[in-house]
């Protein structure tokens, strides 16, 4: 494996230069490989408004509307976790 600086790596990246020789593959891992883990499909309605909404924030993060909902519930249910486990704190004092 080669050695290159950070920056380096990201002006080759950002070119669109081949960088795989600079990565190290031997510990790579596929998120959600487990099947107990694995992804699994929901549909919603919403208004269009919401929609577009969503478009316009994804377009600004520079990625599509599904990471956006899924970051954003994600930090969501996190916070609400955080909240429930003070809670059950707090009552247990």
């Amino acid at each position: 494996m080669s050695s290159i600086s950070n920056e380096e790596l990201e002006a080759q990246f950002d070119a669109g230069e081949d960088i795989t020789d600079y990565l190290d593959l031997s510990t790579a891992r596929r998120p959600n490989q487990d099947r107990a883990s694995a992804p699994k499909r929901i549909s919603m309605d919403v208004p269009e408004q919401l929609v577009l909404r969503l478009d316009r924030a994804a377009e600004r993060m520079g990625v599509n509307r599904q990471a956006v909902i899924k970051v954003w519930l994600t930090e969501r249910l996190d916070e609400e976790d955080e909240r429930e486990s003070r809670r059950r704190q707090a009552a247990a004092s």
